[in-house]
């Protein structure tokens, strides 16, 4: 068993989870240090490695109950060594990987709660490319910086893309048990951006925490979180107060193509501005 409650930030980039974590750090009860982490991918390289042990599996052949046991107190004991310097009953993690392992979460922390940032894709996409004009010198991880506009975006989109990736998960949640999707909190940009105060208090009620006072243009900035990992292509801004977000131009043809590409999503979390072809 973990000695907290697990809090698991995720979504798609560019959609407000910095801003999330920073205003979740503004609650007593919670503890949020804001920066993405390598807990998610330490557990499942774990799980793999002791998977692929002959020693693990000769013990598991011959008292598997035990053994298991073993395994469940050992990743439960690794993540409450993770969170040892707070005594805050809850505790933030972020790591867009939570979306592909949510199953896992709730083995380890049955009472998790995941916190899922949405926002429209063609202004994810239009983020995207407008910090890769203001950085043409540096190149993607992934190498897109040699591509048009349009190959750039069906890189991105794409079912191993950094947007395409986590939005592959977030259509695969509605496949996972109707018990466990009540464990999901859909987190929408666009609101979180314009109503600050009032998604915070529905995330506070969802948690079943008492309310906590936010001021958006008075906000506690705490450390910048490192962008050189995304080559600067994702930077993460923490600032003191909240101001609508930029407007991005994004050309006809790749909105039509997103829209034509992702209708589900749309359809669930943006009826309204969907095309009436792509709608029907």
């Amino acid at each position: 068993m973990l000695d907290k409650r697990l809090i698991c930030v995720t979504g798609l980039p560019r959609s407000g989870s910095t801003l999330l974590c920073q205003l979740l750090g503004h609650h007593a009860d919670i503890y949020c240090t804001g920066h993405s982490s390598p807990l998610c991918p330490t557990i499942t390289g774990l799980r793999q490695h002791l998977s692929d042990s002959d020693f693990m599996r000769s013990q598991l052949d011959i008292d598997f109950d035990l053994s298991y046991q073993r395994l469940k107190n050992a990743f439960g004991g690794f993540v409450n060594g993770w969170f040892a310097e707070t005594d805050k009953a809850w505790t933030v993690d972020k790591n867009r990987g939570w979306l592909h392992h949510i199953e896992t979460v709730h083995h380890l922390a049955p009472d998790f709660r995941m916190l899922v940032c949405v926002r429209e894709l063609g202004q994810i996409y239009g983020s995207v490319e407008t910090q890769h004009q203001k950085t043409l010198l540096l190149d993607f991880p992934d190498h897109l910086a040699n591509l048009s506009r349009m190959d750039r975006a069906d890189q991105l989109f794409a079912a191993q893309g950094v947007i395409g990736q986590p939005l592959g998960s977030i259509e695969a949640l509605q496949d996972i048990d109707a018990q466990l999707q009540q464990q999901l909190y859909y987190v929408v940009f666009e609101h979180l951006m314009q109503e600050p105060v009032a998604v915070m208090q529905g995330v506070y009620d969802w948690l079943g925490l008492p309310p906590a006072a936010i001021d958006p243009q008075n906000l506690t900035v705490q450390l910048h979180e490192s962008d050189s990992y995304y080559r600067f292509k994702y930077p993460h801004a923490r600032r003191s107060h909240i101001q609508p977000p930029q407007t991005h131009l994004v050309p006809q043809r790749i909105q039509q193509q997103i829209q034509q590409r992702f209708p589900w999503f749309y359809q669930t979390f943006y009826p309204g501005l969907l095309e009436p072809e792509v709608r029907s």
